[in-house]
C-alpha cells in the first residue's frame, strides 16, 4: 500500500508517518525542506498549488491513498492574505482531487470546525455549514469541491489540535506550557468551547479510515466540549504548572482579525461508533501528551 502524505512535516502530518501501519510505503510531500521523521521513504518538497508539478510527482509515486494534512491555518492571517490561503487550501484540493480521478486513488482531507458559525454548537457531520471568517469559507470551499469531485473521498473535521512532534509552529498547549514554565502571565478566553484534539488519536482514526476504506465524513476530536480557560487550568494541572498566572478573559478583549465560532465543538459519536476508536476527554489527552513527552528519546 503506498500513502502520500500532504503537509508531512507538521504535527498532524509527523503522526500519520510515525503511526503508519506495518508494510505501507510512505511519501511526504511539504513546502519546507523535509524534518526528519520514521517511516517516510520519499519525500518532495512542492506546492500544492502548482498543479503540473504535483500531478507529475503524483503520477510517479502512484498512491494508493492521499492524506491531505497540507493546510493554511492562520485563522486571522487568513483574512488579510486571502490568496495565499486560498492557494493552499482550495486549489491545492483541486489538483489533489484531479490527480486522484486520474490515478484512482483514494484522498482523505482534513477540515475543520470553523465551516459552523458557532452558535449552535456542538456540530455532528450533517449539520449546515456556515463559517464566519474566511479561514473558514476556503475550508468550506474545499469541502465542496470533494462533494462534486466524483473520487472517493473521506473528510475528516476536526479542532484545537495539540500533541508531539519536531521544529512544529507552537500549537495551544505546546505555547501554553512554554509560557508558564517560563513564568510568563497568559491570558485565555472563556467564551469559546470546543472539543481539543490529541495529535496522536486524530492520526489513529485516520490510519482507521484507510483501513475499513470508509467514506464520507467524519468529525474526530476529543470527546470533551470545554471552554480554552477551563482547558488551560487543566493543562496546567497535568504539567505541575502555576495555574495562578493564568488570567480569564473574554474574546473581545483581544481584538482579533478573525471572528471565531464562539459555542463550537463536534459530536464525534459517528468516528466512535463506525470506526470504533478510542478518544480522550480533556484531561486524558493531556495526560497521554505528558507520557509522550516525558518517555525518553
Amino acid at each position: 500500500m503506498r500513502i502520500l502524505i500532504t503537509g508531512s512535516n507538521g504535527l498532524l502530518g509527523q503522526n500519520l508517518s510515525r503511526l503508519a501501519p506495518a508494510g505501507a510505503e510512505l511519501m511526504g510531500i511539504d513546502l519546507q525542506e523535509m524534518v526528519e521523521a520514521p517511516g517516510l521513504s520519499r519525500f518532495r518538497r512542492l506546492d500544492l498549488g502548482e498543479r503540473k508539478l504535483l500531478l507529475a510527482c503524483v503520477e510517479e509515486f502512484a498512491p494508493d491513498w492521499i492524506l491531505n494534512a497540507a493546510a493554511f491555518t492562520n485563522v486571522n492571517g487568513a483574512e488579510s492574505a486571502r490568496e495565499l490561503c486560498w492557494r493552499a487550501n482550495v486549489t491545492a484540493v483541486e489538483n489533489l482531487a484531479l490527480a486522484c480521478r486520474k490515478l484512482g486513488s483514494r484522498l482523505v482531507h482534513l477540515s475543520t470546525d470553523y465551516i459552523f458559525d458557532g452558535d449552535h454548537g456542538p456540530y455532528r457531520e450533517e449539520d449546515l455549514p456556515n463559517p464566519v471568517g474566511y479561514y473558514g469559507k476556503s475550508k468550506l470551499a474545499s469541502e465542496n469541491i470533494l462533494r462534486s469531485s466524483e473520487i472517493p473521498y473521506t473528510v475528516v473535521r476536526t479542532m484545537v489540535l495539540y500533541g508531539h512532534a519536531r521544529q512544529v509552529k507552537p500549537d495551544f498547549v505546546s505555547w501554553l506550557i512554554s509560557s508558564l514554565r517560563q513564568g510568563k502571565p497568559v491570558r485565555i478566553v472563556t467564551d469559546q468551547f470546543g472539543n481539543t484534539t490529541l495529535a496522536e488519536e486524530l492520526a489513529l482514526g485516520i490510519w482507521r479510515i484507510v483501513e475499513r476504506r470508509a467514506t464520507g465524513f467524519f468529525h474526530i476530536a476529543g470527546t470533551e466540549i470545554i471552554d480554552r480557560y477551563a482547558f488551560a487550568l487543566k493543562a496546567a494541572e497535568v504539567f505541575n504548572l502555576e495555574a495562578g498566572l493564568i488570567t480569564p478573559i473574554t474574546t473581545a478583549e483581544l481584538h482579533q482579525e478573525a471572528p471565531r465560532p464562539m459555542r463550537s465543538g463536534l459530536v464525534v459519536e459517528k468516528a466512535l461508533q463506525e470506526l470504533e476508536l478510542e478518544l480522550s476527554d480533556a484531561a486524558g489527552g493531556l495526560r497521554k501528551l505528558k507520557q509522550q513527552l516525558d518517555a525518553p528519546t
